[in-house]
């Protein structure tokens, strides 16, 4: 066994073995309460630059396959376990989670007290952090974490972003077309759409309004992805754009934020976050309280007992998180738009929320949203 250290920038070191890549590796270190879904995290580009703490003991007992990936490869920066497993046990798994790490180069810790970790991030909030199994030395690996970059001020959506556009065909028959902006979508979210008979133009996060409309698209779709939202200028100077010309809008996680900031609302980095697959969230419309999940950072900022004067019209807050508070949704009275701080797609997760993708539906169909 290798010996590995993580050191977070207040000064407070764990001491474990290396799992996956041996070498050293930086980011924000952030905890996530699933049980499941370990492969559809490592995978999702939200996690880009961060340091992954998983809540759940036992992590690989299921390995890795070739279906499940939410990209074309890992992102999260580094991976933090507490007992990985010495085994595959699923009939789909091609090779075990520690392969994969190695093949990818993503350098991981293991063997360490996750749940002292996790009580440490939620009492003192999410904080940028080290692994190393090169430089054993807390105090060498302290200094070279605080000169890492923070999250807060990260312009993030490009690196993570498909170079070029590509298309998702809807499944059966075509009723719609959507273009979906890549701030860091999910390989699900498309899927969803095509098999309510929507083809999604999925384009670089820098497209303009003008490439935007080009595609002959019915609306368009703002997706999730990692970074603070107050660096996202241009998007919003898009988005406002699309509004304008009335284009029927959802946007789910950054996408969300975006809109917010669209609106003239403003964001905020939360202590630490939102992250797993069981967070409740009522909508305020309904009452119904559903099961969701969760990957983000940064919230908006907007009143949720009354509706705010915008632009664009009446903006009021659609969804509000039970546990603390934090706006999960907004909705546009006076123009077609709508979006949510989670994620519809589930996956891996609960499908409470599947609902959206039909509500989206709807508002193509020329109805309220």
């Amino acid at each position: 066994m290798t010996a590995a250290i993580l050191v977070l920038e207040d000064g407070r070191s764990f001491r474990g073995e290396s799992y996956g890549a041996r070498g050293e590796t930086f980011g924000e270190a952030v905890f996530n309460t699933a049980m499941t879904g370990y492969q559809e995290t490592l995978t999702d580009p939200s996690y880009h630059r961060q340091v992954v703490v998983q809540t759940a003991p036992h992590i690989g007992n299921t390995g890795v396959n070739d279906e499940d990936p939410e990209s074309p490869r890992i992102w999260v920066s580094g991976y933090v376990v507490r007992d990985p497993s010495r085994r595959a046990s699923n009939w789909r798994a091609r090779r075990g989670l520690d392969e994969e790490l190695v093949a990818q180069n993503v350098v991981g810790i293991s063997g360490i007290d996750t749940r002292a970790l996790t009580r440490h991030l939620r009492e003192r909030g999410a904080m940028r952090c080290a692994i190393s199994s090169t430089d054993l030395d807390p105090g060498s690996l302290l200094r070279k974490v605080l000169d890492s970059p923070p999250m807060a001020g990260a312009d993030l959506s490009a690196q993570v972003s498909t170079p070029r556009p590509y298309t998702v065909e809807a499944i059966g028959e075509r009723r719609f077309s959507v273009a979906a902006l890549d701030y860091g979508i999910k390989a699900m979210t498309p899927r969803r759409l095509a098999e309510r008979g929507i083809t999604s133009h999925v384009l670089p996060c820098t497209s303009s309004a003008e490439q935007i409309v080009a595609t002959g698209a019915d609306a368009v779709f703002l997706s999730n992805g990692p970074g603070d939202p107050a660096t996202a200028d241009d998007a919003v100077a898009t988005v406002r754009d699309l509004l304008r010309r009335g284009v029927p809008i959802f946007g789910i996680c950054f996408g969300n934020q975006v809109l917010g900031r669209a609106y003239g609302l403003g964001t905020y980095k939360l202590g630490y976050g939102h992250r797993g697959i069981n967070q409740p969230v009522q909508d305020r419309r309904t009452g119904k309280v559903e099961i969701t999940a969760h990957n983000h950072g940064f919230a908006v900022a907007a009143p949720p007992d009354r509706a705010t004067e915008t632009e664009f019209g009446a903006v009021e807050v659609s969804h509000v998180c039970l546990n603390d508070g934090v706006v999960e949704g907004l909705r546009a009275r006076d123009v077609p738009a709508f979006s949510v701080q989670y994620h519809p797609e589930a996956a891996a997760g609960p499908h409470d929320a599947a609902y959206l993708f039909d509500r989206f539906v709807d508002l193509l169909e020329g109805g309220k949203n």
